[in-house]
């Protein structure tokens, strides 16, 4: 749970997530297209919200292809409101 909140607490990282349309596939060259960032940069946010599985990826050709895990998300956040309910 650490590494979600790690990774959605930076403001760079939360406006790449919200590039993604549902169920939308993101290259790297694509997410700097739309950023004020540096393609190094951009590739930088996108591991650190790879490691922490807020994205899953696939490399076909030589393009590595993003898209958020929203079941690993739905899960995290959904464990964080169980806790909350039970125990706030």
């Amino acid at each position: 749970m650490a590494r979600v909140f790690t990774a959605l607490g930076d403001e760079h990282r939360q406006r790449i997530l919200l590039l993604f349309d549902k169920g939308e596939r993101l290259n790297v060259g694509q997410i700097a297209a739309a950023s004020t960032l540096a393609r190094s940069t951009v590739s930088h946010h996108l591991k650190v919200l790879h490691a922490a599985e807020v994205l899953c990826s696939e490399k076909i050709g030589k393009e590595v292809w993003f898209w958020i895990n929203r079941r690993w998300l739905e899960e995290t956040l959904d464990n964080v409101l169980a806790y909350v309910r039970q125990n706030c």
